[in-house]
């Protein structure tokens, strides 16, 4: 008796095949088989019908059209031919929607004629498998329901409002339903940055001294006005209302001088001490946002990095599921916990009873575990780092580390807080200084000896805490040295990956298992890119939301995106039903107007002003075609001069001046190279977006002709040239510029054809008819003779540039290969290699910050998609299988 039983990836096919007895076939689906074709994949015959626009049918219950994916159809034949030899089914993709989704297609597809069961498990080890066994069930259709209902609001949201932005902002843009509010987050705070006015303010730290031993105070208040800190001022520069009421008192640097100078060497008496005791608790086991968090905190990792590693350490057997809303632990996994601290830590830092965290989340599409190691009992680091290697081995000591850290017992201690006094005879206008120092002492370390949670950055965070000596109420110490610090207020922080799955979280916005896609969506799409660990939006990002904001404002409302993710699991629960839920999104109802009816009752947008972010009344940025730039307008409103703006500028960096300075820089970088001895023109060095160039200046008469001679109704182009890699635009001289103007240069006929010689987008090359060679240096384009040329043409044809770019760096051995990994920047962008297997470095990685480990995860990560894809293989371009959607009444709601 044959029992088949199919899961999503390979390496979770193996893992379990481990554990279950040879009369089971385990077999990999490859993730979806399935899904919505572009409407453009539609059969001739359904593209005018009601399927049309989105492969859903929006007056029939949305039935959704579905095929199979081109490249899942040898993949599908392959299953069939198994069941034909089984005698069971067992479907045992993950527990979440995600996974129901895939087994529900699967079932469709394969249309089984032998039992099929439903196998969930959250952790794959044999006794875990074992249960699962001993525990199917149905498929459940309210959880594909769910997800169903998700991919087509994804698709109608998508399909509706991207079109608009390629008419109002720039070809090939997408919206998204979860990705745009994100998207509008960045962008808010980047607007907070950009309206922040810093406020300056002073205050004085105090080094003390008693009985040998030194700890340090700062000026807490002057006679009874408090002094104030970062924290006591708006945003706009202004000290708050509630401080200017208490009469806060913001030092300025002479008075802080002097009140340094009154309090070094002099005395301080000891006003205060307050001791309280201190007690911390260890932070709840990782649900998939806080695991998100942590690792960007602590290894530096992405999301989809993290979720990339997690799943692939689910796939083998070394942690539960790796999506999920819970901080529950099961009993086993209590056991095994408090079993290893006993061992590793002692009796003193196992609490009397188990720690029992209850989950925050409202969602109720994930699996009701934490993620934890698997297992009845769990694998320490150590013995599974002869296993696991680079950030795999990183990832697994993390998830250890919080786990057993979540049964500890608490850290506890003592916390002091003292107020000195100290006469300063006038200084400042005042006569008596109060300073203020605090400390805790940690007397049992408790969860601490295992980990400790790391927190994102404050502003205005005080670390002034030190270790106090043995302080009483009217003691005397001296004050060795004082000194009077300046600062500025800071604006508020940029989101960086940790903060912003927090804030999404804490917004109710997408789901945590969706949350790495989205991030990794907005910054592919050039909506935001990463400076270190921070998320900057980019200009194209502004236009974006504010023509979303102004026009479809429900879209991209926090609110309103938060209640669908709560429809959306009351679907899953059954409470709600999915076709009257999609009728009301799209077409409106209940006093609501629907999606269609917004975007089809838009009026005239105006791109001009949606793509325009004012710095000043006569300065702005404009979003083009080609990227942003500068625009400044005389008093009459006419444009009087433009400039590129740099990369390398964040938003909240340009401000009206730094836009002053560019634009003045680029009047000046126009400069005059002298005359074009053959046409006359003016000829002038340009910065542009993509580097210096040179340019003919054409007279406003000037005209051009069609090939029959006549004078033609288009206006000429000027003739434009890059500058060489060798050449400046200080340096260039109208000689050089006359040159490259004059490309491409003709070197000789060979062989009928005649061979030239110019520059491309990917370097010199020179071309007989239709076969071309890369040259090694632009200088040759000028040099190289025809006999040289002939040389270079009978040679076989090397793939890619004749001579290769020097690889951007090393990064130690591959451990699977043994080759050296190397990171190279090649024709498509940066990607690493070991000689054998080439990973491209996706945008969101920082190409200087690269690791040895990371590089080690890009090949892996290529192997396994290399794997899945059965090694490598042409594309498959035969046509699309396709398979209608559900039309049972009774799985429409």
């Amino acid at each position: 008796m044959t029992k088949l039983v199919i899961v999503e990836s390979p390496a979770k096919a193996r893992t379990i095949g481990r554990y279950l007895g040879p009369e089971y076939v385990v077999e990999a689906s490859i993730g979806h088989i399935r899904d919505l074709p572009r409407p453009s994949e539609l059969p001739a015959d359904m593209k005018k019908g009601p399927y049309g626009k989105f492969a859903v049918n929006i007056e029939d219950d949305f039935d959704p059209y579905y095929v199979v994916n081109p490249d899942k159809k040898k993949k599908v034949t392959e299953l069939r031919k198994l069941l034909k030899d089984a005698d069971e089914l067992y479907l045992a993709t993950d527990e979440d929607r995600e996974g129901e989704a895939i087994a529900w297609h699967l079932l469709e597809a394969l249309k089984p004629k032998v039992p099929v069961k439903r196998m969930v498990f959250h952790e794959i080890t044999k006794e875990a498998i074992n249960r699962a066994l001993e525990n199917t069930r149905d498929i459940d259709t309210e959880l594909v329901d769910a997800q169903e209902t998700r991919r087509i609001l994804d698709r109608l949201v998508g399909y509706e409002v991207s079109p608009l932005l390629w008419r109002k902002v720039a070809p090939s843009l997408s919206a998204g339903r979860v990705q745009s509010v994100t998207t509008r987050i960045v962008v808010e705070r980047e607007r907070e940055r950009m309206a922040f006015v810093p406020a300056s303010y002073w205050d004085v730290a105090v080094r003390h001294a008693k009985d040998g031993e030194e700890f340090e105070s700062k000026l807490h208040s002057l006679d009874d006005a408090r002094i104030a800190t970062g924290k006591d001022f708006t945003d706009d520069g202004d000290l708050k209302p509630k401080q200017q009421r208490d009469g806060v008192r913001t030092l300025n640097e002479a008075d802080a001088t002097a009140i340094a100078q009154a309090l070094e060497g002099a005395d301080s008496s000891v006003a205060s001490v307050e001791t309280k005791p201190y007690r911390r608790r260890p932070a709840a086991p990782f649900t998939t946002s806080t695991l998100q968090q942590e690792a960007s905190r602590k290894l530096r990792m992405s999301s989809r990095d993290t979720m990339s590693i997690a799943q692939a350490l689910y796939e083998n057997g070394y942690i539960t599921y790796m999506r999920t809303d819970s901080t529950n632990l099961s009993g086993e996994a209590i056991s095994a916990a408090r079993k290893q601290i006993k061992e590793l830590y002692g009796a003193a830092s196992l609490p009397d009873k188990p720690r029992m965290y209850a989950s925050k989340s409202k969602g109720a599409q994930e699996a009701h575990e934490a993620i934890r190691p698997a297992g009845d009992s769990f694998r320490t680091p150590q013995q599974v780092a002869s296993e696991l290697r680079g950030r795999e081995y990183a990832l697994y000591e993390l998830i250890w580390k919080r786990t057993v850290a979540s049964q500890m017992a608490d850290a506890t201690g003592s916390t002091a807080s003292v107020r000195l006094v100290a006469d300063i005879g006038g200084a400042g206008g005042a006569q008596e200084a109060t300073l203020a120092a605090s400390g805790t002492i940690i007397t049992f370390r408790g969860f601490l000896a295992a980990y400790e949670e790391s927190r994102d950055k404050k502003r205005y965070e005080d670390h002034s805490e030190s270790r106090l000596p043995d302080l009483h109420e009217g003691e005397i110490v001296s004050n060795e040295e004082a000194t009077a610090d300046g600062h500025e207020t800071t604006p508020p922080p940029r989101y960086t990956e940790a903060s912003l799955v927090r804030t999404l979280e804490e917004k109710g916005i997408g789901r945590p298992s969706t949350y790495a896609s989205t991030i990794s969506t907005i910054i592919d799409r050039g909506y935001v890119y990463k400076k270190g660990q921070a998320l900057v939006p980019t200009w194209l990002a502004f236009s974006v939301v504010r023509l979303l904001v102004d026009n479809l404002p429900d879209l991209v409302d926090y609110d309103f995106t938060a209640d669908m993710e709560t429809d959306l699991d009351d679907i899953a629960a059954g409470q709600k039903g999915r076709t009257e839920y999609l009728d009301t999104f799209y077409h409106g109802g209940q006093g609501t107007n629907g999606l269609h009816g917004q975007v089809d009752g838009l009026g005239d947008i105006d791109a001009r002003a949606v793509n325009t972010i004012e710095l000043s009344d006569r300065v702005a940025v404009r979003v083009g075609r080609y990227g942003p730039y500068l625009e400044e307008v005389n008093d009459k409103g006419e444009m009087s001069r433009r400039a590129n703006i740099p990369e390398d500028i964040a938003p909240d960096e340009l401000t009206v001046e730094k836009a002053i300075e560019l634009l003045d820089a680029a009047m000046q970088e126009d400069r005059e190279l002298g005359k074009d001895p053959e046409t006359g023109y003016s000829i002038v060095v340009k910065d542009g977006r993509f580097g210096p160039y040179v340019s003919e200046v054409l007279p406003d008469d000037a005209v051009s002709y069609t090939p029959t001679g006549r004078v033609s109704k288009t206006k000429p182009k000027p003739k434009t040239a890059s500058l060489f890699a060798s050449m400046s635009p200080e340096t260039v001289t109208i000689e050089d510029a006359v040159r490259l103007l004059s490309l491409p240069r003709e070197v000789g006929e060979s062989q009928g054809e005649m061979i030239i010689a110019t520059n491309g987008r990917y370097g010199p090359y020179m071309k007989r008819g239709k076969d071309s060679r890369s040259l090694e240096t632009e200088d040759q384009i000028f040099e190289i003779t025809l006999e040289e040329a002939e040389k270079i043409f009978a040679e076989p044809k090397k793939r890619g540039r004749a001579a290769a770019r020097p690889p951007l760096a090393e990064l130690g051995k591959d451990p699977v290969s043994g080759g050296t990994i190397l990171l190279k920047d090649g024709r498509f962008g940066p990607y690493v290699t070991d000689g054998e297997v080439n990973a491209s470095v996706p945008r969101s990685d920082d190409i200087n910050q690269i690791t040895p480990e990371r590089a080690q995860d890009l090949l892996v990560q290529r192997r396994l998609k290399i794997a899945e894809q059965g090694g490598p293989k042409a594309r498959n371009k035969t046509k699309n299988t396709v398979r209608k959607g559900r039309n049972s009444a009774a799985k429409k709601k």
